[in-house]
């Protein structure tokens, strides 16, 4: 479903600023996978990710997402086989439009747009529907503002918004950061009963080295833009956070210093 053939990227090239931020990054997901993305600061975490968005074009390599070559594709133009739920849960939702408003630009996302009711009955049975999946009591609010939402609800109905039209790959890029310690795992919970019951092939960036292990079929940890440890099946099941620790500094030759994950 997703395939990173030696994807590069230099910010600032040929300045005192210059950062190599992936050197060289091969990744190869299987339909239905969901993956966890692990390592410190400036490891290359959300460039993947960006870099798969279309955010900046990367210098070398290919980028295919289901057969198709997007690496000359903008942004806007690889959207259509992205879901995408951002750190900010402000980012991703309309917040002076109701509830089953957002959840229509949602369904509506690449088709054309005509002079005609904008949701009609059968429509609101559906998304009533779908967000009693959530279990918020958002499906008894559906003509709220979501602007009126905690900051949890947000990031749920984002996730909801995201996955409507089954996208080829859905990208998590620390989507419970910003969130209570609680609110997190009820998000948490809902991304992965969403992945699960729409078969979607996943990949999700997380400073939380427990929710790395917790969560997904297979786990990766980059380092100075590379991958340096790829885990999946009964031996990710296995592993606990120490182990974790100890596999990244027999692996990079150094310590893990990486202090928002440690105390996650």
């Amino acid at each position: 479903m997703l395939e990173l053939n030696n994807v590069q990227k230099t910010f600032n090239a040929g300045t005192i600023n210059e950062k190599r931020a992936l050197c060289g990054v091969n990744l190869h997901l299987a339909p239905g996978d969901f993956v966890t993305i692990i390592g410190g600061n400036g490891a290359g975490k959300s460039t993947t990710l960006n870099a798969v968005a279309g955010v900046w074009p990367i210098d070398e390599g290919d980028i295919i997402i289901d057969g198709v070559r997007v690496n000359k594709l903008t942004e806007h133009k690889r959207a259509k086989y992205l879901g995408r739920v951002f750190q900010d849960p402000m980012t991703g939702t309309a917040a002076t439009m109701e509830i089953q408003e957002n959840l229509a630009i949602a369904a509506r996302r690449g088709q054309l747009r005509g002079l005609r009711w904008g949701i009609s009955r059968k429509e609101k049975e559906q998304y009533r529907e779908m967000l009693k999946i959530l279990d918020l009591g958002l499906e008894d609010r559906m003509t709220a503002k979501v602007g009126l939402l905690s900051g949890g609800q947000r990031q749920a109905l984002t996730l909801l918004m995201a996955s409507i039209k089954k996208p080829k790959l859905l990208l998590l890029d620390e989507h419970t950061a910003a969130l209570d310690p609680k609110t997190a795992a009820k998000v948490l919970e809902i991304s992965q009963k969403l992945i699960s019951e729409n078969n979607l092939t996943a990949m999700m960036v997380t400073h939380n080295m427990k929710d790395a292990i917790a969560y997904g079929n297979r786990l990766i940890m980059m380092h100075e833009g590379r991958i340096i440890f790829d885990v999946s099946g009964e031996e990710k099941k296995a592993l606990t956070v120490d182990a974790l620790i100890q596999k990244f500094s027999l692996t990079s030759g150094q310590e893990f210093a990486n202090d928002r994950a440690l105390l996650s």
